[in-house]
């Protein structure tokens, strides 16, 4: 299963992310990514282990006060550093998006995302919540109405989380059918698509 991480805070998030990652990683997976924002959406992927994450986000010095962070299980495409999640859309204001679960519907979203101009470069059926995102925001000038437009035309089950480049101060998640928790503090609110009980305990 994929795993997903969410935060936003007064403070860098990227160390929060990926600790997230590094918890989930018992879930399995072959590739793993974040983004986070910094004035621009900010965004690293690479295969292999979380570690390879960690050291990509050493060298490039990401860090940003909003994030998403994704490890992922194949499941539509190959492992790759194009299938790997955070996927990204938009051109006027960029959206990225991280999920865990399977969109049944997805070649019929794609075609018609495709009919309306929009070039996929992954896959993945993720690309396909992305570009969708992306139509509906352009419509309403707004990230939380683009979502629930979104979800309302997606069959399966999914856990979510959307970010935007020009509100760098919030997420949207989402989820139907899969495991999403959410954590509220005074110094920031977290989201990952983790069961509230771990394997072997009751």
């Amino acid at each position: 299963m994929c795993g997903i991480v969410g935060a936003v805070a007064r403070d860098n998030v990227v160390p929060v992310l990926l600790e997230g990652l590094l918890r989930l990683e018992y879930r399995g997976y072959d590739s793993a990514g974040l983004v986070v924002s910094n004035n621009s959406l900010h965004r690293l992927r690479t295969t292999g282990r979380v570690a390879e994450l960690i050291k990509l986000v050493g060298e490039q010095n990401a860090e940003g006060l909003a994030g998403i962070a994704h490890t992922r299980w194949a499941t539509h495409g190959a492992p790759s550093e194009r299938n790997a999640h955070p996927h990204i859309s938009g051109t006027e204001s960029q959206i990225a998006v991280v999920h865990n679960g399977i969109i049944e519907n997805h070649e019929a979203m794609r075609k018609r995302l495709q009919a309306d101009g929009y070039v996929f470069v992954s896959d993945t059926d993720t690309e396909v919540i992305a570009h969708l995102v992306d139509y509906h925001l352009k419509q309403t000038a707004d990230l939380f109405k683009a979502v629930c437009l979104s979800i309302a035309e997606l069959q399966g089950a999914y856990a979510i989380g959307v970010m935007e480049e020009v509100r760098p101060d919030r997420i949207v998640v989402a989820r139907n059918g899969a495991p999403l928790l959410l954590g509220l503090g005074d110094d920031g609110n977290y989201a990952a698509s983790d069961a509230s009980v771990k394997p072997g305990k009751s």
